[in-house]
């Protein structure tokens, strides 16, 4: 074998759940999505089997993240909120 490259499935599963919890303070819109794929890429890509608890979390955390991020945007684009 090889030297491996990148990072692990254990790392990625935390840095997707550090990405879905600071999601929820700033920039949900784009730590969600970074969440979601840090958690699809630790699970092995594969919903089969157990995945690792901070994959899993940071998946749902993720979608939850930017949700809300999608739902607050659209409730500040509506009219009356804006300047006019």
């Amino acid at each position: 074998m090889g030297p491996r490259t990148g990072p692990d499935r254990a790392t990625l599963g935390i840095i997707g759940l550090v990405c879905a919890i600071a999601g929820f303070f700033v920039l949900g819109i784009v730590l969600g999505p970074v969440a979601i794929i840090c958690g699809w890429l630790a699970m092995g890509r594969r919903w089969n089997g157990s995945p690792p608890v901070p994959a899993l979390v940071a998946l749902i955390l993720g979608a939850i993240d930017t949700l809300l991020a999608i739902v607050w945007l659209i409730g500040t684009a509506t009219l009356g909120n804006g300047m006019f």
